[in-house]
């Protein structure tokens, strides 16, 4: 699928500036596709042939061997442990807890895990830490889940649970996915956590989220696994990112059209399941890495295609973020600038 650069009228990028007083202080540039589940460019702004690495907005695709390959339902894997597959955990208790009970499941302990250790996000499981003098562990490291649920493949299929290299039989199969669902031979590197990351221009990733969404434009059995994941995701948000976050909050009060998952390095993706049976992908790619920027284009984008969701009062906070200080002032705002060319072809893409 893909998108010749030459045939496509370039444009400028979401603009997000924020503000102290009444002076500019920083601008977020952020690179916007839209597509439908035909693999349609539908809107954009800046370029969406623009290619970046969806880091842990994979986490959906590369969940899907899980279900398809007979492992969720031979474990007993419940919403919880499908939905911290498909997470970027905070390593609080309870996603702790989950991580190990998926892994206890397949017959794995914690030792199993290849990602690698980092402080935990929650604030208060990392002052926890420091009050006992524990080290963080491999189960507070936020791509857990997602290693735990490759696991679980593997010990299912009987193959070697070293699992991280691009050559493993999970990981060649995780790339097919990738590619079948954004329509790209992606490029691969090395994620943070040590498995395969995929590169792919903004329209590819929009075109993968709308099929994984919506459901079609994949095989049967594939699709079903990813309404099953999307499902859970929805069921149990805080297992996909913790309390209070943009991610947990989007789904738990979208999760029935929208499954969205953030990434690393100003990457955002979301679908929308329309009531009509319509949907579409979005893709977002801060230039600056920042989710300072990402998230709230991300938002001016669906609010310009007529998402409802988007004019939710519990998503205000991230839309248009406040500029504080400590004391807790108001000093400044967050302003969203889309350019001419979205705003003129959002009608046309428009969620009906």
């Amino acid at each position: 699928m893909g998108v010749p650069l030459a045939s496509v009228p370039l444009a400028q990028p979401v603009t997000v500036t924020l503000t102290r007083g009444r002076i500019p202080e920083s601008v977020h540039l952020v690179h916007v596709a839209v597509a439908d589940a035909e693999g349609r460019l539908l809107a954009s702004a800046g370029d969406p042939g623009l290619r970046a690495f969806l880091r842990s907005s994979a986490k959906p695709l590369q969940a899907i061997p899980l279900i398809e390959s007979g492992a969720a339902d031979a474990f007993g894997l419940d919403e919880a442990e499908l939905a911290v597959a498909c997470g970027s955990h905070e390593g609080a208790a309870v996603h702790q807890q989950t991580v190990l009970s998926l892994l206890r499941k397949a017959g794995l302990g914690e030792e199993a895990l290849r990602c690698g250790i980092h402080a935990p996000g929650n604030a208060a499981t990392a002052a926890e830490l420091a009050r006992s003098g524990a080290a963080p562990r491999r189960l507070h490291n936020n791509c857990s889940g997602k290693h735990a649920g490759m696991l679980a493949t593997c010990a299912h299929r009987g193959w070697p649970l070293e699992y991280l290299g691009p050559d493993h039989p999970l990981q060649v199969w995780i790339r097919e996915i990738v590619a079948e669902a954004s329509g790209e031979s992606p490029e691969l590197a090395v994620d943070g956590c040590g498995v395969p990351t995929f590169g792919l221009s903004l329209h590819g990733m929009a075109a993968a989220y709308a099929r994984m969404g919506r459901g079609s434009g994949l095989p049967a059995a594939r699709a079903r696994a990813a309404r099953r994941l999307a499902a859970a995701m929805a069921a149990r948000p805080v297992l996909v990112s913790g309390e209070g976050s943009v991610n947990t909050v989007m789904l738990a009060r979208h999760g029935g059209r929208w499954l969205t998952k953030g990434g690393a390095e100003g990457v955002w993706c979301l679908s929308v399941r329309a009531e009509d049976g319509a949907g579409l992908g979005v893709a977002v790619k801060a230039v600056d890495g920042s989710h300072r920027g990402s998230i709230p284009a991300l938002l001016a984008v669906l609010s310009a295609l007529g998402d409802p969701g988007a004019e939710d009062p519990e998503l205000a906070r991230f839309a248009r973020p406040p500029v504080t200080n400590t004391l807790g002032q108001v000093v400044g705002d967050t302003r969203v600038t889309l350019p001419e060319r979205l705003s003129q072809i959002a009608d046309a893409a428009a969620i009906r």
